[in-house]
């Protein structure tokens, strides 16, 4: 004869969760933790992009304003009475010259320059050994274009720079647009 056992009161099941449910579990889990990871990595480079294009710009801005604050007052007029200022451009350029009184009021030239470099640089005299400064990294193109009444002497000076920031993967380019009216026109 073969006994079997009876269980009068079957076993209690025990709460939880099976393997193959906790499997499930961490695939979906893993999945939502990396798309949460894509999205938060592209928010960074976004951020990023961003933050370098604001810096560029600003340092755009900077050098718009020194430009035209300079632009503004050129003029001198010599011990003979020769006037100096802007001279006016025959076609649009990359570089401007000026002339302006310094603190000791003689004859100060000053000229704004874009190299091929991605410089554009403030230039102080007219010689190879005059000291030169940066005014703007990442400058791609720079064009100054003068106004003229008479043809020989600017009275006013039109400018235009397009900055790149980032990488040549992501680069990313604006043109700011400034102008200045030469105040001090000493000739007319």
């Amino acid at each position: 004869m073969i006994r079997t056992w009876e269980c009068r009161n079957p076993p209690i099941r025990r709460q939880g969760f099976t393997l193959v449910e906790c499997l499930i579990g961490l695939a979906i889990s893993a999945m939502l933790l990396a798309a949460v990871a894509t999205a938060f990595n592209a928010s960074i480079v976004s951020y990023g992009e961003n933050e370098d294009m604001f810096r560029a710009i600003n340092n755009a801005r900077q050098a718009m304003a020194r430009m035209t604050a300079q632009l503004r007052t050129a003029g001198y007029v010599d011990p003979n009475g020769v006037v100096y200022g802007v001279p006016h451009l025959t076609s649009p350029g990359p570089s401007c010259t000026l002339y302006k009184a310094d603190e000791s009021g003689n004859m100060e030239i000053i000229r704004f320059e874009y190299r091929t470099n991605n410089k554009l640089y403030l230039v102080k005299g007219n010689t190879s050994t005059s000291p030169e400064y940066v005014l703007c990294d990442g400058v791609t193109a720079a064009t100054f274009t003068t106004i003229s009444k008479n043809g020989v002497d600017a009275t006013g000076v039109q400018i235009s720079l397009t900055v790149r920031s980032g990488n040549d993967n992501r680069s990313v380019s604006r043109t700011l647009s400034g102008a200045a009216v030469v105040r001090r026109n000493l000739g007319s």
